[in-house]
């Protein structure tokens, strides 16, 4: 087991920002939009639920320092259209998935177990895909396209004008 361990810790070590060798400590990593206040309700809940556990490595999306080569090379955009985890050996996982993950990490498994039937599963991913496709409506945010042109804009935008005094 310490030869996979190693094995793991070395295959993961550029792909999810950890130091070469370091093996992650959490389950699952949330990569979460911070701007979305009906997101952070849930991620507020989960870091309550999470506490002193350190079961879940939340990661903030919206935040300018947001980096994808720690993030498995998930983008921003990619990101942004539908929720995303990413397991200790790198797995990335998507949608219903992300939660039942989330959910069971906090010891709250039972909520989501329901969606391991088949049938549950589909019809709960259709509904979150209605949701994830209008939450920016629903949240009274500006359309995807518009925060995606503002933070490139942001980006290509010089950070330090103080430099240059």
């Amino acid at each position: 087991e310490a030869a996979s361990t190693q094995a793991e810790a070395t295959a993961n070590s550029g792909t999810l920002g950890l130091p070469e060798g370091e093996v992650p400590s959490w389950e699952v990593r949330m990569l979460f939009d911070g701007d979305c206040p009906l997101c952070m309700r849930e991620v507020d809940m989960l870091r309550g639920m999470d506490e002193g556990k350190g079961k879940i490595d939340f990661v903030d999306i919206a935040a300018p320092d947001y980096d994808p080569s720690k993030n498995m090379g998930l983008e921003f955009e990619t990101v942004m259209a539908t929720i995303h985890a990413i397991l200790p050996d790198g797995t990335v996982v998507t949608g219903v998935e992300v939660f039942r993950r989330l959910y069971e990490a906090v010891g709250l498994g039972w909520v989501y177990a329901v969606t391991k039937n088949p049938t549950v599963g589909a019809l709960a991913e259709r509904v979150y895909n209605f949701w994830a496709r209008y939450r920016m409506q629903v949240t009274g945010r500006p359309a995807l396209e518009v925060i995606l042109s503002k933070r490139k804009t942001c980006r290509d935008t010089p950070q330090d004008t103080k430099a240059s005094k």
